[in-house]
């Protein structure tokens, strides 16, 4: 899908890398994010610094913003492991409280994870992060390594953001958000469209409630989005499944109008459920989408 981008949040680039950029942006294939690749060549032809060119690519990001509650646009870019570069922005959808907000540095690393990467190495972000989002990322795989670049700032470490952090390891957790921890839940059930449920439930992050969970989404055009759970150590800075999977959705340029029905799979035997907060948003977004419950 084409994603058309505002010609002014280029404005202070250099005409070559703008072309280059809105090109990349506008290509059928994007879906927020660039390869290693891409990103290199965008480096090498911009005359930029690495630090330079993410903070560059920050208006971009934040007009991806879905903040129609705030009109207050943040935007992240983050680099994985891999090299590839990810895109961020923060969401909130109307009718729904406030609690089922995704902020731009978790829209970012729930961006990353959900296409396959087991870490950040940075994240640069338009706006200090919120004690949410510090919270969110002590979560992270290899927290140690992060920098956290802002404007017309030195990087930071989390711990520079975060002193004396409560996280996993206060309750005696080893596994973090974005490791290679998978589950193993299987079902019988024929549709490819639960099949994707199940298979975003496999990687989700639940060590505190083991409400191991996975949204997909079908769209009117066929196209499916999965959302997985990604539990905190303090509870409320926890991303629920559909909240990631609208996420995906919207970086890639759809509209939540676009949803045509939904599959959320659970681990019957946690302590908690996101069948609720799942319906009461969908319905909020639009009462004719169908949701399928599949409780493993």
């Amino acid at each position: 899908m084409t994603i058309k981008t505002e010609s002014c949040v280029f404005d202070h680039l250099p005409s070559d890398i703008a072309k280059q950029l809105k090109d990349l942006l506008e290509s059928e294939h994007f879906t927020g994010h660039f390869t290693a690749e891409q990103y290199s060549n965008l480096l090498n032809n911009s005359n930029l610094s690495d630090t330079e060119l993410k903070l560059a690519l920050l208006p971009i990001a934040a007009s991806r913003a879905y903040c129609a509650i705030s009109n207050f646009h943040v935007g992240a870019i983050a680099e994985g492991n891999s090299g590839s570069v990810y895109f961020g922005a923060n969401i909130e959808i109307p009718g729904v409280q406030l609690g089922q907000t995704v902020h731009a540095e978790q829209s970012v690393i729930s961006h990353a994870w959900m296409k396959g990467e087991t870490g950040i190495k940075n994240i640069t972000i338009n706006y200090t992060p919120c004690g949410h989002c510090r919270q969110f990322m002590n979560e992270l795989n290899g927290i140690e390594q992060l920098a956290i670049q802002l404007p017309n700032r030195p990087a930071y470490t989390l711990q520079d953001l975060l002193p004396d952090s409560f996280g996993p390891q206060d309750l005696g957790i080893k596994a973090r958000l974005m490791d290679s921890t998978r589950h193993n839940y299987q079902s019988s059930e024929a549709s490819s469209f639960i099949q994707q449920a199940i298979k975003a439930l496999n990687i989700s992050h639940a060590p505190y409630t083991n409400n191991h969970s996975g949204v997909a989404l079908m769209l009117t055009s066929g196209e499916i989005f999965q959302g997985s759970y990604a539990e905190n150590a303090a509870f409320n800075p926890s991303l629920p499944p559909l909240q990631v999977a609208i996420n995906l959705l919207l970086l890639s340029g759809y509209s939540l109008d676009d949803i045509q029905s939904a599959v959320l799979a659970e681990n019957s035997k946690a302590t908690i459920s996101h069948l609720a907060e799942t319906q009461s948003t969908l319905e909020a977004i639009n009462p004719d989408i169908t949701v399928t419950y599949l409780s493993l």
